[in-house]
């Protein structure tokens, strides 16, 4: 019989141990709560963690540390001995409660709220007694407030030994605990809304944020959340009972599968540009925004930029007057390779954001050499219209099969020109749709520029599917030939449009090696055209693509410029746009104007030259004493690509303008003469 009693005094010791290690469950209204030790036995300097464990009843929560709208958060009492110390609560990732019109934010079922407890190394006592008394609210649609004082006493020894029977409880708290990131981040409330701006390298998408601090946000307020690159920006409005926002504050992001805590400084008066992306997305749905860049679209049509191609397009229509299959047939292809050209550019976009890349809408035409193709290409378009060689009359290519391709073809790759020539040209409608189709995910980004495609190619579709349009169509005749020479002119000066950007962008050095390729482009089409008309010896297709090759390979070894900007500062009244100097002057509290501009944007450049380089205007700047910046976005430049998302901007241009104690205003894509005085004038009347 003394072995059973050995076992019994065993298990009564096991027992008593795990008793120790917790208070044993108190039961209150709609709730039942214990304080659970991870360590049975602890030792002087260690650390431990003690779980305060709720069970409410069904349908009834518990509150976080912001509750929201209503409710408070629970509050821990401790009463501990000198020297031994409690952290703050470890809160669990919390879940929102909405009761319209009221959001709150707690938690359902079981919760475990960790608190850390650190005892000090010197601590001499043979146990640890500890005190608590907790205060909490517990709700469904009523709520009732409860306290309970819990007392636990671990004894202290020369080893500590973890609670086994509770390793599980503390395992699952840690779980529902948010990952805490080291990342960069900073907020702003001014404008009346939150705005969070974080660098964000995961490809986790981020579907619900909580801000820690209470007052702080509308919790009923949307909440809009959108990626710029590797910078995540957060929006919502502020509390009806906002005062002042705290130096620094917690932010929780919450994914479908994991959470995360984020520690967000508050940033100064440079980052007020964040409230604008948001404004922009709260205010534009879907079907808006598809609809404005179908507009954009059609009015692509009608930009200095693309009319020049759009020529050859109108002579294939002429050509087949009076056969509308062959009309549909070619307005049909021409559509085809508008769309499938801007779903590439589209595609293009994303892949190069997810890769972290500063692109933009007309990025392409950043690179140089990219640019000197088009000035070839342009350019022998030009003289097969003048009868120098022939490559087809509804050609748009890169290769010589595709240029000798009439038809279908042809109208296709007329059609990918097109596109290629348009990304320079920034229509009305088209700026806030761009923007807002790169903060998006990558299906709405390809709907929109989708529908950018539709509403460039609407026009021919319409000529070609509305017998009452199309009869309108001239019969073919002698006069097409003539017109097709005259129609080489276009694509002459566009030519030399775009050899005035390369060598903006290149230096003279680099166009005059240019000018030297379009001389070898112009004597290859002369003798491949002598080899069409059976004029040319053996020799000659291999001597015209000798110098198609030394062509292609004369913009490659050209010297490429660095920095355009500094070059180009010879007008007095305007500086060039640093993020650092704009932040400078708006903290002296001057007005700014900023332009950024790109010298392959046609736009751009009529903007300046019936807008912002008139004397009145100069004469409005000094008058109301605005400092000018301007940024060029010729080459590829991150800084400013980041800057023009901030106004949900992808490409060019774009005006800024920046008064003492009022949100930065951005002006309209298209400026009247008088657009900038009567700007200043009404800014300057505002209290």
């Amino acid at each position: 019989m003394r072995w059973v009693l050995f076992l019994l005094l065993g298990c009564c010791s096991l027992f008593s141990g795990v008793q120790a290690a917790s208070t044993g469950w108190q039961s209150a209204k709609q709730l039942k709560a214990e304080l659970v030790s991870e360590y049975r036995q602890v030792k002087a300097g260690q650390s431990l963690r003690l779980a305060l464990h709720f069970v409410p009843d069904e349908h009834w929560h518990t509150y976080w540390q912001n509750p929201g709208d209503s409710g408070l958060p629970t509050r821990l009492n401790w009463q501990l001995p000198v020297g031994v110390t409690a952290g703050a609560i470890q809160w669990p990732t919390p879940q929102a409660f909405v009761i319209p019109p009221l959001v709150n934010y707690g938690f359902a079922g079981a919760t475990v709220l960790l608190t850390e407890l650190i005892l000090p190394a010197g601590y001499s006592a043979d146990s640890l007694p500890i005190q608590l008394q907790a205060d909490w609210l517990v709700c469904e649609e009523v709520c009732i407030p409860a306290e309970a004082q819990f007392s636990l006493t671990l004894p202290v020894g020369n080893s500590a030994i973890l609670t086994d029977d509770y390793l599980g409880l503390f395992k699952q708290a840690e779980q529902k605990l948010p990952q805490p990131l080291k990342v960069t981040g900073s907020f702003d409330t001014a404008a009346g809304a939150f705005s969070a701006m974080i660098d964000w390298h995961s490809d986790a998408e981020i579907r619900a944020f909580f801000v820690a601090a209470t007052e702080l946000v509308d919790h009923a307020g949307s909440q809009q959340i959108s990626q710029h690159g590797q910078q995540l920006l957060l929006q919502q409005p502020l509390n009806t009972y906002f005062t002042r926002a705290p130096q620094q504050l917690q932010l929780v992001l919450v994914t479908d599968t994991a959470a995360y805590s984020v520690q967000l400084n508050q940033a100064g008066q440079g980052t007020a540009e964040l409230l604008i992306t948001g404004s922009q997305q709260t205010s534009t749905a879907l079907w808006l925004v598809l609809l404005m860049a179908a507009s954009g679209g059609v009015l692509l049509n009608l930009m200095p930029c693309v009319f020049p191609v759009l020529s050859l397009k109108a002579l294939s229509i002429a050509g087949n007057s009076g056969q509308p299959r062959a009309q549909q047939r070619d307005a049909l292809f021409y559509s085809a390779g508008v769309i499938v050209s801007f779903i590439a550019l589209a595609g293009l976009l994303i892949a190069f954001r997810s890769a972290g890349a500063a692109v933009g809408w007309g990025f392409q035409l950043q690179s140089p050499y990219l640019v000197a193709l088009l000035v070839y290409l342009l350019f022998a378009l030009g003289l097969s219209l003048s009868g120098v060689l022939q490559f087809g009359l509804g050609l748009m290519n890169a290769g010589s099969s595709l240029a000798s391709a009439s038809g279908g073809k042809g109208a296709f790759f007329t059609g990918v020109l097109a596109v290629v020539v348009a990304s320079p040209c920034t229509a009305p409608f088209m700026g806030a749709a761009l923007g807002y189709a790169v903060s998006q995910s990558a299906v709405v980004t390809l709907l929109v520029f989708v529908a950018l495609g539709l509403g460039m190619a609407l026009p021919f579709l319409l000529l070609a599917y509305v017998p009452g349009l199309a009869r309108l169509l001239p019969k073919p005749g002698a006069w097409m030939d003539r017109l097709k020479q005259w129609l080489a002119y276009p694509l002459y000066l566009s030519a030399v449009w775009l050899l005035w950007v390369y060598g903006r962008q290149s230096g003279v050095d680099a166009q005059a090696l240019l000018l030297t390729g379009v001389v070898c482009i112009a004597a290859a089409c002369w003798l491949w055209g002598r080899k069409q008309l059976a004029q040319a010896g053996k020799l000659t297709p291999v001597l015209a693509l000798l110098l198609l090759l030394l062509a292609l390979l004369l913009p490659a070894l050209a010297p490429q410029q660095t920095s355009t900007a500094a070059q180009r500062q010879s007008d007095v009244h305007w500086q060039s746009w640093s993020a650092a100097l704009l932040q400078q002057l708006r903290a002296e509290g001057k007005p700014v104007l900023v332009n950024m501009t790109a010298d392959w944007c046609i736009t751009c450049l009529v903007n300046e030259r019936i807008a912002l380089n008139t004397d009145s205007s100069k004469a409005a700047l000094a008058l109301y004493d605005v400092t000018y910046l301007k940024g060029d976005w010729t080459l590829r430049d991150a800084a400013i690509t980041e800057y023009l998302r901030l106004y949900q901007r992808d490409g060019v241009p774009l005006y800024v303008l920046y008064w003492p104690g009022q949100p930065p205003e951005v002006l309209p894509q298209i400026l009247t003469p008088d657009t900038l005085a009567t700007t200043l004038e009404r800014l300057s009347r505002q209290p």
